[in-house]
């Protein structure tokens, strides 16, 4: 168990019907992280966070949230855990208000968290409305200020931006990218949005048909996106076996030559080693991955996001 690891899980497995939804997944979420899980709709997202929560109960594997095994600690973990999973719960009929009310008495939070928790979220003028009359992105508000009633160190939201219009969005994005340095939570986030996880999280885990494909910084996730020089020419095969001659290392791609990450001089100098031996020069571009070619190319082109 790492020592600043608020959620660390060693071959989290859980099967129905024979078939791994979460298949050995080792989840590591550093103490003061915003942790994005992203994968597509049905990778394992949801079910690894029921897991965490005590909600469904592993296949195989372990997991330990603050240190403690969820099994022996349960109160001990819950306590110091929000979580948004899914669509919030709430009684339609009674208002906003009443709903954080009876959540605030099962947390034992204050007068002070109910007011707070309302003003983030932007529902204090709806509070005495009744949830019934909720729109699909206040309800989703709704949910999320009760997530965060009694400010816990770790908050698991499942796709917290969904129901929201752009500026709701935008929002919550600022809400939660404040929430280690305001209030000390660490937090780990479900999305299917490459766009939303990209501009809110500083580690991102990337799964796909319940395998965990890739977990990091989002730097280094950005560092795979490295750019590449591609050339067209007149005589592709000609150029192939000069360049070769000159320490490239040129592959043939769709009526280009890939050459990989090369410098202004460099690309220089191959343009006029390539024209000094008659070999047209038809285009140089320089190209690069994407954070969403990576994605695509880690959970598979074919599938959708």
């Amino acid at each position: 168990m790492s020592a600043s690891a608020i959620v660390q899980t060693q071959s989290l497995t859980k099967t129905y019907a024979g078939i791994h939804r979460v298949n050995k997944v080792d989840l590591v979420v550093g103490e003061g992280e915003i942790y994005g899980f992203l994968g597509p709709n049905g990778a394992g997202k949801t079910t690894t966070l029921k897991m965490l929560l005590g909600l469904i109960k592993p296949t195989e594997g372990s997991l330990r949230l603050f240190g403690q095994s969820l099994s022996k600690q349960r109160p001990f973990i819950l306590k110091r855990t929000g979580s948004l999973i899914e669509s919030p719960s709430y009684y339609g009929h009674l208002t906003g208000l009443e709903n954080l009310r009876i959540i605030q008495r099962l947390r034992n939070a204050p007068d002070r968290n109910v007011d707070e928790a309302l003003r983030i979220v932007r529902l204090e003028n709806q509070k005495d409305k009744k949830t019934e009359q909720y729109s699909l992105g206040m309800k989703q508000r709704l949910g999320l200020a009760m997530a965060l009633l009694s400010f816990p160190k770790l908050l698991i939201l499942d796709e917290p931006t969904n129901g929201l219009d752009p500026a709701g969005i935008g929002e919550i994005r600022e809400l939660i990218k404040s929430l280690p340095g305001r209030y000390g939570m660490t937090v780990l986030l479900s999305s299917h949005l490459l766009s939303e996880v990209e501009q809110i999280a500083t580690t991102v885990g990337i799964i796909n048909e319940g395998n965990l494909l890739f977990q990091g910084t989002m730097d280094s996730l950005r560092r795979k996106s490295s750019t590449s020089i591609t050339l067209k020419t007149g005589n592709n095969a000609g150029a192939e076996r000069l360049l070769l001659t000159q320490g490239y290392h040129p592959v043939q791609n769709n009526g280009r030559l890939e050459l990989g990450d090369l410098d202004d001089a460099q690309v220089a100098g191959i343009n006029r080693l390539l024209v000094a031996q008659d070999i047209p020069v038809i285009r140089i571009e320089e190209q690069s991955k994407s954070l969403e070619d990576i994605f695509l190319e880690l959970t598979g082109k074919g599938r959708s996001l």
